[in-house]
């Protein structure tokens, strides 16, 4: 007899945009790697839990009680979904980059950090502060455990006792490559090491199971977990993080202050100070549980399908390069990074967006070193760009379009893409496109109405950081 799994159900995936050209079309969202929509279950956990969502830990009131038990209850399940060491802790934070920022706050003073140069930039900028060595990029999958080696022997003649953290991706977010972190689990461990992995692109796509894997450390963030309500988690070891003083100060942190001294509370409330997002840590729960019940393993094999038709599509749009850091085929998750020849990455996507209904990335996804390299941007003119920014001039970094496939992708959404490339590619675009004062190229004019919802919206762009 075969059971029927239920298929995922996400909250907005049958909603319809406007085109410039005219009436509207069924949104297609290729951008899941950098947020995903919310899963049903999550959203309905969110608004189960409102109507009793009272102070969290310290509150005797009945809702205080619910709330403090479904936070802590939602730790269990995240626990679970992870398969996380029974000796390990897991901290609710606000995001990947919250919990690594969190983890380089709590290193030993005189500890090395290893990392390479391909990473997103929440994963090599909170390094800075320590004693970090940024590796290049190895060029195959089978030379990452050798580079890691090599740079282990380095530090341990330097400092044959120092505390080392070995910090790399589970999965590219530019390329959807597949690192071999168990592999470099094993060789780290043999210099007495850990590992940190940034899970952020991995969870979503494939089981993890830290106690097999044996990472010492994993951070992800539930906005790419199908549960975009603030939270994420850092899970590990314990004696680091609770050897510092707390990455945030304040109430929840403490056990007892006077002017002259603090008595710090233990994990894991000595690094969750403040009032936590309850709701938050509920919806990732409420995620963990439904993609549990759906299976990762088959949620994993339905998408290497799919990424295999991306793939084969996509190279047969005319001038379209696929961008990969490694020329061999090896593991991916659902991520295509591409370019169109003599095509504006910027255009390309507004393009996709406004004619097509096609939501897709572009840009340098938080990784500009590794986009550097693979748009094989030499270091003089990456120097001339340096020197431009610094001195404040307005200029649009080279890039590329990612799409980025989730759940619910399917193939229909696959040849919508391939499609409306081609007709760029060979046509260009049917409206009028203009840079506004953000360097983004926007529609000229662009008719298209705001959504009738219960508080204001402004579609103009806000000059701010890029996210992934």
């Amino acid at each position: 007899m075969t059971t029927t799994v239920a298929r995922p159900r996400l909250v907005g995936s049958d909603v319809e945009v406007p085109l410039v050209t005219g009436g509207t079309t069924r949104h297609v969202n290729l951008d899941y790697a950098a947020s995903t929509p919310a899963l049903r279950e999550a959203a309905e956990a969110v608004n189960a839990l409102l109507p009793w969502y009272g102070s969290v830990h310290r509150g005797a009131g009945y809702k205080s009680l619910v709330s403090t038990g479904a936070y802590e209850s939602a730790r269990s399940v995240i626990r679970s979904f992870l398969r996380v060491p029974e000796d390990h802790v897991l901290l609710f934070t606000r995001n990947t980059t919250d919990s690594l920022n969190l983890l380089s706050a709590s290193l030993p003073g005189e500890a090395f950090v290893l990392t390479f140069d391909s990473e997103h930039h929440a994963n090599l900028l909170p390094w800075r502060r320590r004693r970090a060595r940024f590796l290049p990029a190895p060029p195959a999958r089978d030379a990452v455990v050798d580079a890691v080696t090599e740079a282990l022997k380095v530090v341990r003649r330097e400092a044959p006792n120092a505390p080392v953290l070995v910090a790399l991706t589970g999965a590219s977010n530019v390329t959807g490559e597949i690192w071999p972190v168990g592999e470099v689990v094993e060789a780290a461990h043999r210099y007495g090491a850990r590992v940190l992995m940034d899970a952020a692109q991995l969870a979503p796509h494939a089981p993890i199971d830290m106690s097999a894997l044996g990472v010492d450390y994993l951070a992800l963030s539930g906005h790419k977990l199908y549960a975009p309500f603030g939270a994420g988690v850092l899970v590990g070891r314990a004696d680091w993080l609770q050897a510092t003083e707390p990455f945030l100060l304040g109430g929840g942190a403490v056990r007892f202050v006077t002017t002259d001294e603090v008595l710090w509370s233990a994990l894991p409330h000595r690094q969750e100070a403040g009032s936590p997002n309850v709701l938050g840590a509920v919806a990732l729960a409420a995620a963990c549980r439904a993609l549990a019940r759906i299976g990762m393993e088959h949620l994993a094999f339905e998408e290497q399908g799919l990424l295999e038709l991306a793939r084969q599509r996509l190279s047969r749009v005319p001038n379209l390069t696929i961008h990969t850091l490694w020329s061999e085929p090896g593991p991916r998750i659902g991520v295509v990074t591409f370019t169109v020849e003599g095509i504006d990455h910027g255009l390309l996507a507004a393009i996709l967006s406004a004619e097509h209904g096609i939501g897709v990335r572009h840009g340098c996804f938080c990784a500009h070193p590794l986009m550097l390299r693979l748009l094989r941007v030499s270091e003089a003119a990456a120097e001339r760009l340096r020197s431009r920014l610094r001195a404040g001039e307005p200029l649009r970094l080279p890039g590329a379009v990612r799409m980025s496939l989730g759940i619910d992708s399917t193939a229909e959404d696959v040849e919508r893409l391939a499609t409306a490339l081609e007709r760029v590619a060979l046509e260009g675009p049917r409206w009028r496109y203009r840079l506004d004062e953000t360097g983004e190229w926007v529609p000229d004019p662009d008719p298209r109405p705001v959504p009738d919802l219960p508080f204001p919206i402004n579609l103009e762009r806000h000059l701010g950081g890029e996210s992934s």
